[in-house]
């Protein structure tokens, strides 16, 4: 159910006027502008969880008050501003105590990718095959042709309007209703992540985690001189709940950061309930939630999930995306809807490099305002769930029968468990030796667990030879296991 920010009545609103005013506010707040199309009724009914007929009487309402007008076999569609306003593996227990961060995988694991000798199975990177690069080259030439003064000026520290507007624009697909002016945009999703943890913590605080986390995040984390408190994450539901209250009843923590939608590694999506839950939690303790939401828009199936963010009514969550995982890594294009804390968030931009360079973003925002943007992101929709669907079969055919692997239901990684005895660290050095890249589990945790687990990179188009890799990616943990089984019988 929807529950905006509304003011003060003489009278409750109706669900409809509720569904109204937010539609409304969106228009006053530029994030729907004139001549845009409208969600269709379905599409809002899902996304709102409200009913399709109230989805008809609250677009009846606007266009009765002149926001909006029908088009005949076509939809809804603005109509004025009257007024602008500014701006499936098993779950570890973990102990509760802070663990400072130590990396010392990731940076190997990373920078191999610039190896094309290797198979690039460790860093979670899609290949460039699968993302538009001949009409985003094409964008990129127009935006320079057209304004070849204008990209070489350095851009206000929150980013470019155009590419602002089309962010909020598409974070309603998330469930969040924002204005442009509440979105900062950032040098990928690293950046925002880092800035975040910046406006909300001092180093020498502790921020809890998922674990597994990303191990980029650790290494941020680290560059910071924070401290980690590690939590227990279940492969489907993500991050355990009384785990996190309990760390919170016991002021253990300054800041969270959580990856609600296809959670890396693990692929774990929460339940919209979870999220509410979650949110309502931290708002009650007035501790900031830093959201990560790269890959929210990865979904395989039905709509796209909510973001943390959709729930947010304190301006606690610190939302933080980019178009790395769907549209392009190296235009470096992120962004961050701060909530209460966007004034510092804005500052330390300022004080980091400025602004983010503006040829890239005016692409980007370019191509979101094309209508190609949703079209792609069906595309690779399909193609990431039939790469997973082909490398859980290879794990099925190749690896050990004691391997147990996760299902997600988004993103393009699988994380693999095997028995505890098992070294995966041991594991990565022979696959690099036979010209593959794995990224062995101790990475994901900065205390240390997970030796016997790795993640899988999936974003590759399957191919000969990456099916052999997945062939001797599986002979090297039967042998090892073969080792290990024989030693304990001796």
């Amino acid at each position: 159910m929807i529950n905006p920010e509304l003011p003060s009545k003489q009278r409750p609103l109706t669900l409809y006027e509720q569904v109204s005013e937010r539609i409304r506010n969106l228009i006053t707040e530029g994030t729907l502008q004139p001549g845009d199309r409208l969600p269709s009724v379905r599409k809002l009914h899902q996304q709102l969880s409200v009913s399709v007929s109230t989805i008809l009487e609250a677009y009846r309402l606007l266009e009765d008050q002149g926001w909006i007008s029908a088009r005949p076999q076509s939809g809804y569609y603005v109509k004025q501003v009257l007024t602008q306003a500014p701006e499936e593996p098993s779950q570890l227990t973990l102990l509760h105590s802070e663990q400072p961060v130590e990396i010392s995988l990731a940076y190997r694991v990373y920078a191999s990718k610039g190896d094309s000798s290797l198979i690039q199975l460790g860093a979670a990177i899609p290949s460039t095959e699968l993302f538009p690069v001949a009409a985003l080259n094409r964008l990129m030439g127009q935006v320079i042709r057209s304004q070849p003064q204008l990209v070489h000026n350095y851009e206000v520290p929150s980013g470019c309007e155009a590419l602002r507007h089309q962010v909020a624009r598409r974070l309603m697909e998330a469930g969040c209703s924002l204005s442009p002016n509440e979105i900062v945009i950032t040098n990928g999703t690293t950046e925002a992540l880092s800035l975040s943890l910046q406006a909300v913590t001092q180093p020498g605080d502790t921020v809890a985690i998922e674990s597994p986390a990303y191990y980029n995040l650790i290494e941020v984390l680290n560059a910071l001189h924070l401290k980690v408190l590690e939590l227990p994450t279940h492969p489907q539901e993500g991050v355990s709940l009384p785990a996190l209250e309990s760390a919170l009843q016991r002021d253990q923590i300054s800041a969270c950061v959580l990856v609600a939608n296809f959670n890396n590694p693990l692929g774990s999506c929460m339940s919209s309930d979870k999220k509410r839950q979650l949110v309502k939690l931290f708002s009650a303790y007035d501790i900031p939630l830093i959201e990560d939401d790269i890959y929210g828009d990865l979904n395989f199936e039905g709509t796209r999930p909510k973001a943390l963010k959709a729930f947010d009514t304190s301006g606690i969550v610190l939302y933080c995306a980019s178009v790395s995982k769907t549209l392009s890594p190296g235009l470096r294009i992120g962004w961050s809807a701060p909530g209460r804390y966007q004034s510092k968030i804005e500052i330390l931009k300022m004080s980091m490099n400025l602004s983010t360079a503006p040829i890239p973003q005016l692409t980007v925002a370019a191509f979101l305002s094309n209508g190609g943007y949703d079209r792609h992101l069906r595309h690779i929709r399909r193609v990431f769930q039939l790469q997973i669907a082909q490398m859980t079969q290879a794990i099925c055919s190749y690896f050990p029968s004691e391997t147990k692997v996760t299902r997600p239901k988004g993103g393009f990684i699988l994380w693999l468990q095997f028995p505890d005895n098992f070294d995966a660290l041991a594991l990565y050095e022979e696959a690099l030796s036979h010209g593959i890249t794995i990224a062995p589990g101790v990475m994901f945790s900065p205390s240390g667990n997970y030796r016997n687990c790795l993640r899988l990179n999936c974003g590759l188009p399957w191919s000969p030879r990456i099916d052999q890799a997945m062939q001797t990616l599986g002979h090297l943990c039967k042998r090892q296991l073969a080792k290990l089984y024989l030693a304990a019988e001796q």
